[in-house]
């Protein structure tokens, strides 16, 4: 996975300059972005998705919280539920990341994985509501990886979920948030889950 996370970083400075400023808004203290790509394109494997299409979608995973960075809101570092007002204004990023990757000469693809990362298998995402095999395969991975990427990583207001603690919380939202195919190509990557018992995830 560290040599998949290297290759991306390296094509493109713009990508990993964005995706770490991304990191530091949202306080993960190792690369999220640069995981989430790494993990997306492992899962991308497994579905044997064209060379194009998963360069397409880890550029996606580089950036798919670039419209937190545009919004700049105190509040994604606060260890606290959300008030609704904060609750329904978060949930405009992926439609403000859509629209700042078409600003920074991004393709269209990237742009609607960008927006669609938070669509759920159920329909309960936003910011379309869009469901089941609406949803494209690719935004249908970069989900579960972020959401992998984003419970494995400790943050300043809070500790990471354990490695086997969260292979348990995909394949219980799996059929809810997630699809369930693609939780269950992720859980079979085992080198993902060793990568993350050796950083400390046990």
């Amino acid at each position: 996975m560290q040599s998949i996370v290297a290759n991306d970083q390296q094509s493109d400075p713009k990508l990993t300059d964005l995706s770490t400023r991304m990191d530091a808004i949202e306080g993960y203290t190792r690369p999220h972005g640069a995981r989430v790509a790494a993990i997306a394109d492992e899962i991308a494997a497994v579905f044997n998705l064209a060379v194009h299409d998963r360069l397409v979608l880890r550029q996606a995973a580089l950036v798919h919280d670039i419209g937190e960075v545009v919004m700049d809101r105190s509040y994604l570092k606060e260890n606290r539920i959300l008030t609704a007002e904060e609750y329904i204004d978060m949930q405009r990023h992926p439609v403000i990341g859509e629209q700042q990757c078409a600003k920074e000469g991004l393709t269209r693809g990237v742009q609607l994985l960008v927006r669609w990362h938070h669509e759920w298998w159920n329909g309960g995402g936003y910011p379309d509501g869009l469901e089941g095999e609406q949803i494209p395969l690719a935004a249908r991975i970069l989900r579960a990886a972020d959401t992998f990427s984003a419970i494995t990583g400790e943050r300043p207001f809070r500790k990471a979920i354990a490695a086997p603690d969260a292979k348990r919380y995909l394949i219980e939202w799996a059929g809810i948030e997630f699809d369930p195919r693609v939780i269950k190509a992720l859980i079979s990557i085992d080198k993902l889950f060793e990568a993350e018992l050796a950083a400390g995830g046990a």
